[in-house]
């Protein structure tokens, strides 16, 4: 066990570093405190050795790339102020209308046109002798249109049970909408193929209804007998097909509350390789890809596109500010928010 730090990149004037968590059993994790961004996890195989079982960059440069930001994928960044899109940009929030950047069409799309997965931030711990690295950011009233001064800490630790483990806090001046989750994309496949052949489980009963813009409404619909039903292990690909598209739903796991509970796992029969996914968050969007540009690829030639990594957005309901009844959609002057996200790779 141990984490490695080095030099990765410069954004006007700071200092992008890149932290190397290793477990004892072959995992390799890399991260960078440049939108406090996942760039590769290396994962062994039954088939192979270890391999990058994620979308991302090995140089810093390239997530500057014109065609990484035209196409946007956030690959591996830890986003906010809010995650997925809020309605026309706009909310109310104690009888004031705040109105937040556009930058998906007329909605606000992971926070705005800079949020937290463009900042710098602050390394505020880690040690060589452990896997962990903890970071903090400050994010300032009215940046990107949100109201209060809120303060931030993630953690990312990797431990000896394979488990990548994200925790997450907050705290606010002000009443303010506050969502998080991490953007990593995955291809168990080390992507040797396409993630159609991956099996997924998702243990929902119930996805969040959204309209033409991509905005959630206060609308959910029960999936007992629908293609995407996944409570039983289903090969993505198939599911495809059947439904003419590809995923982007927000699974709903209303019963657990906001307990630590295992969610999904997802297979490639291949590789043998898994991931299971606990979360404390209420929904999960689950996100196979479908807009990914196939002009983006690693360094090494790793090709990246449609279909070439799933996302498990853990986070609170898609345009929750302007959803009655949205749990902990807004996070309160003076509470704490946290949130916890496990990643636990098998093979």
């Amino acid at each position: 066990m141990k984490t490695v730090e080095t030099h990765f990149g410069i954004l006007e004037g700071n200092e992008a570093q890149l932290y190397i968590l290793e477990n004892d059993n072959g995992i390799r994790v890399k991260i960078t405190n440049y939108g406090a961004t996942i760039t590769s996890i290396t994962v062994p195989g039954k088939v192979r050795g270890p391999e990058e079982v994620v979308c991302g960059f090995d140089n810093f440069e390239n997530y500057f790339s014109k065609e990484y930001k035209e196409n946007a994928p956030y690959f591996g960044g830890t986003i906010g102020r809010y995650c997925s899109q809020i309605k026309n940009s706009k909310f109310n929030l104690n009888g004031t209308e705040f109105q937040l950047a556009k930058n998906c069409g007329a909605n606000n799309l992971h926070g705005g046109s800079e949020g937290f997965d463009k900042k710098i931030w602050e390394v505020k711990s880690f040690e060589q002798n452990t896997s962990q690295v903890e970071m903090k950011l400050r994010s300032g009233h009215l940046e990107e249109g949100f109201p209060g001064n809120v303060y931030i800490n993630v953690v990312f630790s990797l431990d000896n049970a394979n488990q990548l483990q994200i925790a997450y806090k907050a705290l606010s001046d002000q009443d303010t909408p506050f969502s998080m989750t991490n953007h990593t994309y995955f291809n168990l496949s080390g992507f040797a193929e396409t993630v159609e052949g991956h099996n997924a489980q998702i243990n929902s009963d119930k996805k969040q209804i959204w309209d033409s813009s991509g905005a959630g409404i206060n609308e959910n619909v029960l999936l007992a007998g629908s293609l995407d039903d996944l409570r039983s292990p289903k090969t993505i690909g198939d599911v495809h097909k059947a439904m003419g598209d590809g995923f982007e739903h927000y699974y709903l796991f209303e019963d657990k509350g906001f307990d630590l509970e295992k969610v999904a796992e997802i297979k490639d029969p291949k590789s043998g390789r898994s991931l299971e996914i606990s979360t404390t968050e209420p929904g999960m969007l689950f996100y196979t890809g479908k807009y990914t540009s196939n002009e983006l690829k690693r360094e090494s030639g790793q090709q990246y596109g449609k279909y070439r990594g799933f996302c498990c957005e853990t986070h609170r309901y898609p345009n929750g500010p302007n959803l009655p009844g949205s749990p902990k959609s807004i996070l309160k002057k003076g509470e704490s928010f946290a949130s916890t996200t496990i990643f636990k790779f098998g093979w």
